[in-house]
C-alpha cells in the first residue's frame, strides 16, 4: 500500500454525502496539503499523527502568512477527517480532540457603499453596454439575489425553477449540510428574476443547457461560481468580492434594526456566534441606538465641549 493510500483520502471524502461539492472540495484539499508537508517529516499514516505533530503543522501555517480564519478552516477540515477514522475505527485516539484554532482577526468583506451598490445594481459601467438585453437581465438578477436575499454564491447557482415563489416573493435555497431554507426576495430581485426567465433565459438555452437550472452561463451550462464573481467584475468600479453583497445585506438590516436572530435564520448560520462576527454593528447603529436609549444622549449642544481650561 502507497503512502498515499494509507490516508484513504477517497474514502473520507466519500463519506462526505451531507456536504455540498465545495465543501467536499475544499476539504480534499486542505488534508492533501496536509499529507504533502507531514510526508516531510516520514509520517506515512494518519495512526502516527498526533497532537504535536498537528500543532506543528497550524504553526507551520501562521508562519507561512495564511489568515487566522484560513487557518481555522484547514483545523477544521482535519477534526472531520480524524473524526471520521475514528468512526471507522483506523483510529483509537483522536488528536485533534479540543484542537482549536480562533478564527478570530479575519478579515471580513467591505460593506460596499452607496455608490458601488448603486453601479452594481442600477447603471453598470459604460464597459458593458453592448451587453445583450438576456445578458442584462441575467445579471441584474444575479446580483439583486446576491444583494436582496443575502444567498451565498453557491446557494444561488444551485437554484431550481421549484424554488422560486415570485407570487410570494420567496427563494428557496441549500445550504452548508444541505440544510434548506426559505428566505424572502426583495421586490426589485422578484421583478429582475421575473424578466431574465420571461425575456432573458430562453436566449441562452442551448441543447446542453441543464433543465432545472435557473442560471446559465454564455454557454448555456449551469452557472457557477467563477461566472458569478466575472459578473461582479465587470459591473464594478472597485474590486469587491461576492461575498461583500451578503454582508453588506446582513449589515444594512443590521443597521435598520433587525434582530440577530432574524439575520442568523436568514443567513443560515448554525451558530450565532458566527452571525456575531459577520455582522458587525456599524457606528451609524451604535450611534441610533444609543440616542434612542440613553437619557442623556441628546444633551450635547454646540459649545457644551468646549475646552474652558479647567
Amino acid at each position: 500500500m502507497s503512502i498515499r493510500e494509507s490516508w484513504d483520502l477517497e474514502g473520507f471524502t466519500r463519506s462526505l454525502t451531507a456536504a455540498s461539492a465545495a465543501t467536499v472540495k475544499a476539504y480534499r484539499r486542505d488534508l492533501i496539503g496536509f499529507v504533502t508537508w507531514v510526508e516531510r517529516s516520514s509520517v506515512d499514516a494518519p495512526e502516527h499523527v498526533d497532537r504535536l505533530v498537528l500543532r506543528r503543522y497550524l504553526a507551520y501555517l501562521s508562519t507561512r502568512g495564511y489568515a487566522r480564519a484560513s487557518i481555522a478552516r484547514k483545523a477544521s477540515s482535519l477534526r472531520c477527517y480524524f473524526a471520521w477514522l475514528g468512526r471507522v475505527g483506523r483510529i483509537t485516539i483522536d488528536p485533534t480532540a479540543n484542537l482549536s484554532v480562533s478564527s478570530n482577526g479575519g478579515r471580513l468583506p467591505k460593506v460596499l457603499k452607496s455608490d458601488e451598490l448603486h453601479a452594481l445594481l442600477d447603471e453598470p459601467p459604460a464597459a458593458i453596454d453592448h451587453d445583450d438585453d438576456a445578458i442584462r437581465h441575467r445579471d441584474d438578477a444575479i446580483l439583486e439575489l446576491l444583494y436582496g436575499s443575502g444567498v451565498r454564491v453557491a446557494e444561488l447557482c444551485g437554484i431550481r425553477p421549484g424554488d422560486l415563489d415570485l407570487v410570494q416573493g420567496v427563494v428557496t435555497v441549500w445550504g452548508k449540510g444541505s440544510r434548506q431554507r426559505q428566505i424572502p426576495m426583495s421586490a426589485p430581485a422578484v421583478k429582475a428574476v421575473t424578466a431574465w426567465l420571461e425575456r432573458g433565459r430562453s436566449a441562452m438555452v442551448t441543447e446542453l443547457s441543464p433543465h432545472d437550472a435557473v442560471f446559465l452561463n454564455r454557454r448555456g451550462r449551469r452557472l457557477d461560481p467563477r461566472d458569478v464573481r466575472r459578473v461582479i467584475d465587470r459591473r464594478s468600479t472597485a474590486p469587491t468580492h461576492p461575498h461583500a453583497l451578503r454582508h453588506t445585506f446582513a449589515t444594512h438590516l443590521l443597521d435598520g434594526g433587525a434582530d440577530l436572530r432574524v439575520v442568523q435564520e436568514l443567513l443560515g448560520h448554525r451558530d450565532l456566534a458566527t452571525t456575531q462576527r459577520y455582522t458587525h454593528v456599524s457606528r451609524e447603529r451604535m450611534r441610533s441606538v444609543y440616542e434612542a436609549s440613553h437619557p442623556r444622549a441628546g444633551v450635547l449642544r454646540e459649545g457644551d465641549g468646549d475646552d474652558d481650561g479647567i
